[in-house]
């Protein structure tokens, strides 16, 4: 069963709101073993959701509308359905008595276009769950079949999880499931993981099941997704398991987390696997790493706490960084251990960098240095850093998360 989703909606085209909606019928749609192959955007233009229709019904068995349900003029989807079925439209009375009461519960006249929402694709029917003005949408058409269910996120999910999946579900026979586990790295581009992986992802094409997909993330690095279909969800994560053990041995420590695991939250697990506290001198990172760091769950049981240096004689006062410039391993290794001293942690990190185009102490922009202190012993790290100013800063905090990580797993 092979399932599309075509997304309604000219301000979709125009950038004015994110297609979330498709990304999650999509999620659905793998959850519940059916496969999406392709998602569509379409504007408020008949001829081209008709269109739309058509290319979907030659390639897939079903197709999920979301959006133009509404009772604008603008809102054309039931027209764009009926046409392809080559049918009329006819007034459903009970439909139209459920957006009656809507309005009369509300306490609010009821404009005489929002009966529009109450006229049906003849052979089509509506989907029980209606918890707003427009009805959803089961439009049969021979072996195949047409969903159609509103724009508004509250009533598609409803719609989508208590109808739509369940009748798909039932057409396509199958209790079969797909669920993916993506493993997110730090430390090589895309291109090296991928000779990393090679041999697996070459004996993965023969047999098709697990896949691998890289999913590049800018300042979060670089994430592997693997996706299985199983016979139930059990399956699935034993065999998510037993590829995730597979690929962690071919990629080593570049495996910083898994799914939605961030740095700084691997990072302050470690740390309070250790019972040490954390403290920050912030020059390149210009207060970066203290949101992300206090955003983390549990962050208050190990991170105390960081010094914004905005000018040399702060660090030099404050953190005893000698005079001179803050581009040096002797600046931040000086500020790494101060921050210790000035805050009491056991470890301190500091991290200094050429934001600015042109060069500084014979730097080009977008070097930096990395300082670590553990326990009255600091160690130094230079990097190259790619990109603008901010992302120089961002690439500054987890390459410098990532620089405490790898200390911390040895």
């Amino acid at each position: 069963m092979r399932c599309e989703i075509i997304a309604i909606g000219t301000e979709l085209l125009l950038g004015q709101i994110v297609d979330a909606n498709s990304s999650w019928i999509g999620g659905q749609l793998a959850l519940a073993g059916i496969d999406s192959h392709f998602q569509t955007k379409v504007g408020d233009n008949l001829e081209r959701i008709v269109g739309a229709i058509r290319i979907a019904l030659e390639r897939s068995d079903a197709v999920i509308l979301c959006g133009g349900l509404g009772p604008t003029q603008d809102d054309i989807t039931r027209d764009a359905i009926a046409r392809v079925m080559g049918v009329g439209l006819a007034p459903d009375e009970a439909v139209a008595g459920r957006i009656r009461e809507i309005f009369r519960s509300r306490k609010r006249e009821m404009p005489a276009n929002n009966l529009r929402q109450a006229e049906v694709p003849e052979g089509a029917w509506v989907i029980p769950q209606m918890p707003g003005t427009a009805p959803g949408l089961v439009c049969p058409l021979g072996d195949k079949v047409i969903y159609a269910v509103p724009g508004v996120p509250l009533e598609m999910r409803e719609m989508i999880a208590g109808a739509v999946i369940p009748d798909l579900r039932r057409r396509s026979g199958m209790t079969a499931v797909i669920e993916s586990r993506v493993l997110r790295t730090w430390g090589q581009p895309e291109s090296a993981l991928a000779e990393l992986l090679a041999g697996r992802m070459a004996e993965l094409d023969r047999v098709g099941n697990p896949t691998l997909a890289f999913l590049a993330s800018g300042i979060e690095g670089i994430k592997v997704r693997i996706t299985v279909k199983a016979p139930d969800s059990a399956t699935a994560r034993q065999w998510l398991d037993e590829e995730e053990q597979r690929l962690r041995d071919l990629l080593g420590e570049l495996v910083f987390g898994v799914d939605e695991q961030t740095m700084e939250a691997v990072v302050l697990e470690l740390l309070r696997a250790h019972g040490w506290s954390l403290g920050v001198a912030e020059v390149a990172t210009g207060g970066l790493m203290s949101t992300r760091l206090s955003a983390a769950p549990g962050a208050a049981e190990v991170f105390r706490g960081a010094v914004v240096v905005g000018a040399d004689r702060i660090a030099q006062e404050w953190l005893g960084a000698p005079a001179g410039s803050l581009l040096s391993e002797a600046a931040v290794k000086a500020m790494a251990l101060g921050i210790c001293r000035v805050l009491g942690t056991e470890v301190g990190l500091a991290a200094t960098a050429v934001i600015d185009p042109q060069e500084q102490a014979g730097y080009r922009m977008g070097t930096a240095f990395l300082g670590l202190a553990i326990n009255g012993a600091a160690e130094f790290q230079p990097v190259r850093l790619p990109g603008r100013p901010e992302q120089i800063r961002q690439f500054s905090v987890i390459s410098l998360l990532n620089f405490l990580r790898l200390r911390l797993l040895f």
